[in-house]
């Protein structure tokens, strides 16, 4: 069975391993430590401490995998190496009512909506591929379709 590539840009990927290697080093050795001193405190069968200890332990072993997967299944794409907005484009864009603001188009994986990146597959994403400064969009989005005109486009 063919697992499917996660498309993602190089900064994305850099990020992804920086927090496996943070998993798999500082915050495993963190959990031991908190493991340690709840078992130093005498009977584990009621230990409240313990089984916290054991509940991070397991969320951080599945994070890891997680990550490990994601990591085996990227697939970088070199910003800038698309024709016209792709992945790492930084994008103005202006909506019908004037409004403008900045976004960063990113993989799934590296979306965060709070912080202007959105996904190259989420619905405006998929609108602005291949365009470029000057263009009229249209998104169709749950309330409707939406209009965004293209102000600029960079890659750093």
């Amino acid at each position: 069975m063919t697992r499917e590539k996660i498309t993602m840009t190089r900064k994305g990927y850099d990020k992804l391993r920086e927090t496996l290697e943070y998993l798999q080093t500082t915050r495993r050795e963190q959990i031991s430590e908190y493991m340690g001193s709840a078992l130093a405190d005498g009977d584990i069968r009621e230990s409240a401490a313990y089984d916290e200890a054991r509940m991070q332990q397991s969320e951080n072993e599945a994070r890891i995998l997680e990550l490990e997967d994601q990591l085996s299944r990227a697939q970088i794409v070199e910003e800038g190496s698309q024709t016209g907005i792709g992945l790492g484009a930084k994008v103005r864009v202006k909506d019908a009512k004037g409004n403008e603001r900045d976004i960063e188009i990113v993989g799934t994986y590296e979306a965060d909506a709070l912080k202007g990146k959105i996904s190259d597959h989420s619905p405006l994403g998929q609108a602005l591929a291949g365009h470029g400064t000057g263009d009229m969009v249209v998104v169709n989005l749950p309330k409707g379709q939406q209009k965004f005109t293209v102000i600029s486009v960079k890659y750093d």
